[in-house]
């Protein structure tokens, strides 16, 4: 998965679900002010508030998970219970069968009130501060990026990847329901059925992902990439370098020779991103890379075929062949 189709999700479905749980606030919060044309200080404030809290809650998420040491399994399982999730929540919207509305998790009904209660204060400050509280009612899709926060098992990724979500849902409560006004109920039903797609794609290539990190290489994406005659002429060598950039690894198709002994030497080139938690599920090697140090392992091959490499949430990949 990557940032951007969180963001994506933020943007459509994210934030016409999280409008439904948290837009009455703010519309509470701008109707008790006694002037009612100032309506951007109080949205701002608290889609800022909002920001920052849920900012902070990822990164305590992510290291959270990295500091009660959450196993490889772990952390597979929690990226593929979120996938499921967010693929039940999707199959809700589009009403594919009763049972799926159970994938809908209301928050608590005591959080509720009191958020409520704050969002009739006329304080300067309450809209702010309301937004900062709505981490504790959260919508159903914020709880799949929640899980996914905490499976990264880092402090930067988790902060990131609630960053991008939060950002992707403030245009919708910016208008707080301007899409509904004017587009109306049945064309928002129609808005609602094209955004449960691009939760479903979340979905899958967040399973996706885990899959990869599990050491499952699909064979489809391999194949493509051996018969790609790029890859098809890459030099033999037992000598590999990888560079670990933000955005993945390069090269991510290296060959080698079974039999003999293959040095590994990985290089950080200011990565913050999943690709510097690198894993090799067959050999092994877990390795989380500071942004610029290098690491090195060796193993010796003694078979043909592939040794796929990726990162702990199957984001970014690569695989070493062995003929």
């Amino acid at each position: 998965m990557n940032l951007w189709v969180i963001f994506l999700t933020g943007l459509t479905v994210g934030g016409l679900t999280c409008l439904a749980v948290q837009g009455g606030l703010l519309a509470s919060v701008i109707a008790a002010k006694e002037e009612k044309k100032d309506t951007v200080f109080p949205t701002v404030a608290f889609l800022l508030a909002k920001l920052v809290a849920y900012t902070a809650l990822g990164f305590v998420l992510g290291a959270f998970g990295g500091a009660i040491g959450i196993s490889e399994s772990m952390q597979i399982v929690m990226q593929l219970i979120a996938g499921l999730y967010m693929i039940a929540v999707a199959h809700n919207l589009l009403e594919v069968h009763p049972i799926f509305r159970y994938a809908v998790i209301q928050p608590p009904k005591f959080l509720t009130r009191r958020v409520k209660n704050q969002s009739k204060s006329k304080n300067l400050f309450a809209p702010a501060l309301l937004g900062a509280m709505t981490v504790f009612i959260p919508c159903g899709t914020t709880l799949a990026m929640e899980a996914l926060a905490i499976s990264s098992a880092n402090a930067l990724l988790g902060g990131a990847i609630m960053a991008t979500f939060i950002l992707g849902t403030s245009p919708l409560f910016f208008g707080v329901g301007w899409i509904t006004s004017i587009l109306g109920d049945k064309y928002r039903t129609r808005f609602l059925k094209i955004a449960a797609v691009a939760v479903i794609y979340l979905g899958i290539t967040s399973i996706n992902g885990a899959l990869s990190a599990s050491g499952f290489y699909s064979n489809f994406n391999l194949q493509s990439r051996t018969n790609d005659k790029k890859y098809s002429e890459a030099p033999i060598s037992q000598s590999v370098v990888i560079n670990v950039f933000s955005n993945g690894y390069s090269p991510n198709y290296v060959k080698v020779k079974k039999g003999s002994p293959v040095t590994v030497t990985l290089v950080g080139k200011d990565a913050y991103s999943c690709a510097s938690a690198f894993r090799v599920p067959s050999l092994g090697v877990s390795k989380n890379l500071l942004p610029n140090e290098s690491y090195t392992f060796t193993f010796t091959p003694t078979k043909v075929g592939n040794v796929p490499f990726t990162c702990s949430m199957g984001m970014y990949n690569g695989v070493i062949e062995v003929i």
